[in-house]
């Protein structure tokens, strides 16, 4: 059963149950009001003809024969008016039984506390008697049975009105709550069949139009995973083409004596080799966070110390470039539990390009401090800069922000994403802080390690 229909039958059973509950409830009611108005209509009337009746006896004597009163009379359709247990109880003013009922007997006197829900009967403003009458047994006549009748059968002609309506609506309603379903189901069809870029229209802000929002955005996010993925294996299929493209042409040419064998084209071709080996160990370590096989040997470690490390690897090559590697912030940190060796690998990442880009002359500073959540290690270049729609991207694999020097610069394009599953790794963050012209920071943050994050 589709949901449409049974959004239309949950709508009608419940306007059944509504209208049935709402219709009986006002006949009822009907019933009881009216019953009840005719019933004081009926008992006013009474009263009027016993005071008519003494007015004219000046006495109750000879009642009990002509009562009931022969001619409009409202309760001489009523029952037992001569037994104890009528509906009807007359007594003279002072409280004795003339009329008996209510299980009270003729001639007896009632108790005082009875009289006072007795209507008073007056006679120049004299009470003359008191009368109790009840609904116990008043029936109807003709005509009130009519129009009770009607009555009901107008709120029997509006019950089926409304559950009419209710269908109408209910049927209206189940097309428009399930009308962004049925676009989503569209769309999902769609996306199985490969079309990525079909699209749910928003037509709300409640829980259907947040639905519609998240497939759209998982379609998106979907269509850039598959685009990373086909430009990641061209990339990776052209950063292993051109190391194996100088391999083979140096050894087809030495094979064919165009090139004679020399310690210069063997350096080209080791070096060509050790790309080519680097580039296969960062894509292993990328697949391995990516799986979540990272293996990682914690320790407590002095944040200078790896600090001062990495200054010193990097040193030399910075001589070389006549870059200045300059160190910044306090001693004094406090440990942090990391791997070392992985941590090493991710400054040096940054340092590696951070030298990469800054020009001869600039200079290079690493700085730490302790934060309110952990300790900070920030790697600063006085390099061109990273534009600002470029810096989210960055820490994508084989992403450069200088595509015409892919090759030059010697980078594989992988060791930003190394770095960046590595501190994540560990708990921490990394981001690019970055302004054109100005230079970049690469900013790792470490949580400081409690004690019972080392139990």
């Amino acid at each position: 059963m589709r949901l449409g229909l049974k959004l239309t039958l949950a709508f009608l059973i419940i306007g059944l149950i509504g209208v049935a509950f709402v219709a009986l409830f006002a006949s009822r009611a009907t019933e009881s009001v009216f019953g009840s108005f005719i019933f004081d209509q009926y008992r006013e009337s009474l009263i009027d003809q016993l005071e008519d009746y003494y007015l004219t006896h000046e006495s109750w004597v000879g009642i009990n024969e002509e009562f009931p009163f022969p001619v409009g009379n409202p309760f001489a359709r009523m029952r037992s008016f001569d037994r104890p247990g009528g509906p009807i109880l007359l007594t003279n003013d002072n409280g004795v039984v003339i009329i008996p009922g209510h299980g009270y007997k003729h001639g007896e006197k009632i108790p005082k506390n009875t009289l006072d829900n007795a209507m008073p009967i007056q006679v120049d403003s004299e009470v003359v008697g008191w009368l109790i009458a009840t609904s116990d047994g008043f029936g109807r006549n003709p005509a009130e049975a009519l129009f009770l009748n009607n009555v009901n059968r107008m709120l029997a002609f509006g019950a089926i009105g409304a559950l009419v309506v209710s269908l109408v609506l209910g049927i209206f309603l189940a097309r428009t709550l399930t009308r962004p379903i049925r676009e989503i189901t569209t769309a999902t069809r769609a996306v199985a069949d490969g079309n990525l870029e079909h699209k749910v229209p928003v037509r709300s802000r409640d829980e259907l139009g947040e639905l519609a929002t998240s497939f759209n955005l998982m379609s998106t996010k979907l269509a850039q995973s598959i685009n990373l993925r086909r430009q990641m294996t061209a990339d990776i299929a052209h950063e292993l083409r051109t190391p194996i493209s100088v391999i083979l042409g140096h050894t087809e040419a030495m094979h064919d004596g165009v090139l004679p064998p020399s310690e210069e084209t063997f350096d080209i071709i080791r070096d060509e080799a050790n790309r080519l080996e680097r580039m296969v160990e960062d894509l292993r370590t990328l697949s391995r966070a990516d799986a979540g096989e990272l293996v990682l040997t914690y320790r407590l470690v002095s944040v200078q110390d790896l600090v001062d490390q990495a200054i010193k690897a990097y040193r030399p090559q910075a001589t070389k470039k006549d870059i200045k590697l300059r160190v910044e912030g306090s001693p004094d940190l406090p440990e942090v539990n990391i791997d070392p060796d992985r941590m090493a690998q991710v400054l040096g990442n940054l340092l590696s390009n951070a030298l990469r880009y800054t020009p001869q002359g600039g200079d290079i500073t690493l700085s730490t401090k302790q934060t309110a959540d952990g300790v900070e290690i920030r790697v600063h270049d006085s390099g061109p800069g990273i534009k600002p729609e470029e810096l989210p991207n960055i820490f994508d694999r084989f992403y450069r922000t200088d595509k015409s020097r892919q090759r030059e610069s010697g980078g594989s394009g992988l060791g930003l994403a190394i770095a960046k599953s590595i501190v994540e790794g560990h708990g921490g963050r990394i981001w690019a802080e970055s302004d054109p012209g100005e230079g970049t920071t690469i900013v790792i943050a470490l949580p400081v390690p409690t004690e019972n994050s080392l139990s």
